[in-house]
């Protein structure tokens, strides 16, 4: 008899973002090996490499719904809201998203609120 297969990584997830590169071994919203679990948006998955449990996975990225770039769903590239955005589609649609998504924003902006605007002194 021959011992169980490994899933054989179907491809390369390329994140155009940040340039995250990891082997996938499936693509779509039901890993195989799962019981019940469905995602809610097609996704590039590898099996879990941290874990012998074949039902294991991690989520390495998805597509963006409005520009289709390939992002990793790490916090600088991308966000999940009923769908997933790169950031900047997001930023260039930020007034199309809820007020909570849009002060999420605001906190992942660079810390320049110290510096909000500069002001010419008038005193010589």
């Amino acid at each position: 008899m021959d011992a169980p297969k490994e899933a054989q990584p179907t491809g390369e997830f390329k994140c155009q973002l940040c340039g995250l590169t990891a082997p996938y071994t499936y693509y779509g919203q039901k890993p195989p090996n799962t019981r019940s679990i469905v995602l809610l948006e097609e996704s590039y998955v590898m099996k879990d490499p941290f874990t012998p449990d074949k039902d294991k996975f991690l989520i390495l990225g998805s597509h963006c719904s409005l520009c289709s770039r390939s992002v990793c769903i790490g916090t600088e590239c991308s966000l999940f809201y009923s769908k997933r955005f790169c950031l900047p589609c997001v930023n260039e649609n930020l007034e199309a998203f809820p007020l909570e998504i849009q002060e999420d924003m605001d906190k992942r902006k660079p810390q320049q609120k110290s510096f909000p605007c500069k002001k010419t002194d008038t005193r010589t």
